[in-house]
């Protein structure tokens, strides 16, 4: 049975405070009080351990995050990260939110890093930054 999942007003607003401006690198998400219908729970300018610090262990959540990191020539490089973090203790929550990450990755159609996560050392800086990279 494959579910909708729809993005709230705060959820579209933040997703677009992301794509242009430098004030915002990660929006978080989770799916709200309306049935199937994804909130911004976090919008702001976070480190890579803010960021680790900001995601519950017994929860699911939805992360856009623009990782900024050097490439092997030098450049400074941004890539955005689409991410699915699914920590074990979530697993009831896996349907809706795998839904809530589908229509993520259409919405985002500009966004070409996909993951899931299932614990936070799959989410270390160097791993992400090999798969930006």
């Amino acid at each position: 049975m494959s579910r909708q999942i729809g993005l709230s007003e705060g959820c579209l607003d933040a997703l677009q405070h992301l794509k242009e401006t430098r004030e915002v690198n990660t929006v978080i998400l989770r799916l709200g009080d309306a049935p199937n219908v994804l909130e911004k729970e976090v919008e702001g300018n976070l480190t890579h351990e803010e960021l680790i610090q900001a995601l519950p262990g017994d929860q699911a959540r939805l992360v856009v995050h623009e990782l900024s990191f050097a490439a092997p020539d030098g450049a400074r490089r941004h890539e955005q990260l689409l991410i699915l973090w699914m920590p074990a203790a979530a697993e009831e929550q896996e349907e809706a939110y795998t839904a809530g990450y589908t229509a993520l990755k259409e919405h985002l159609v500009e966004v070409r890093v996909h993951l899931t996560a299932r614990q936070a050392d799959q989410l270390a800086y160097r791993r992400l930054v090999a798969l930006a990279g």
